[in-house]
């Protein structure tokens, strides 16, 4: 079974930034963390999907693809051939490897699987691919879990993980947890 797992980086992410940070820099940070902690995963071909960001590619280990798509909702479309994939949304920098390894564990038995983020929306989405046309995620959507599972065709087409928080305001960096490993751009950014 092959699998892709893919980092979405907008430049709205950069919102995120506290005071006194400069957020394109702090784009870049979260951004490069959350694809460490994808390019680190077994059994996964990372790749970097951008949405009007220049200079990820700086970011990326050699081999990544860096994959330049018109809006989040083309996600899942640009990602390379695979069985399997994961989009990571890219502001979810300390986001545990083994959420992912939950949501691919999740599509043995649905279709979509969800990892909700606080606040609403999602940290990141798993699909056997090609991704069902009813099932294409809106990272930002309140209540994305609710919203794919009145789309889809059948009960149980979609699954959930644990939740997780991103980094979409200001006050999201109190979230970050100083005792979990990863992250180290950020923090030191940050600190």
């Amino acid at each position: 079974m092959s699998r892709v797992a893919a980092v979405l980086v907008s430049a709205g992410m950069a919102g995120g930034a506290p005071p006194g940070v400069d957020p394109g820099e702090f784009l870049l940070a979260v951004a490069e963390d959350t694809y460490e902690m994808v390019a680190g995963l077994e059994l996964v071909r990372p790749v970097i999907l951008s949405v009007g960001v220049p200079g990820l590619d700086e970011i990326a280990w050699p081999g990544t693809p860096v994959i330049e798509i018109g809006s989040p909702a083309d996600a899942f479309a640009a990602l390379p051939s695979a069985d399997e994939g994961v989009v990571v949304s890219g502001d979810a920098p300390d986001l545990p490897p083994l959420l992912i390894g939950k949501l691919f564990r999740e599509l043995g038995r649905a279709p979509v699987a969800v990892c909700p983020a606080e606040g609403g929306g999602a940290a990141a989405v798993a699909a056997r691919l090609p991704l069902p046309g009813w099932a294409t995620p809106d990272f930002d959507e309140p209540d994305l879990v609710g919203t794919l599972r009145g789309r889809a065709p059948g009960r149980r087409m979609v699954a959930t993980g644990p939740g997780w928080h991103r980094l979409r305001a200001p006050a999201d960096v109190a979230r970050l947890d100083l005792g979990l490993e990863g992250w180290d751009n950020t923090r030191a950014l940050l600190t």
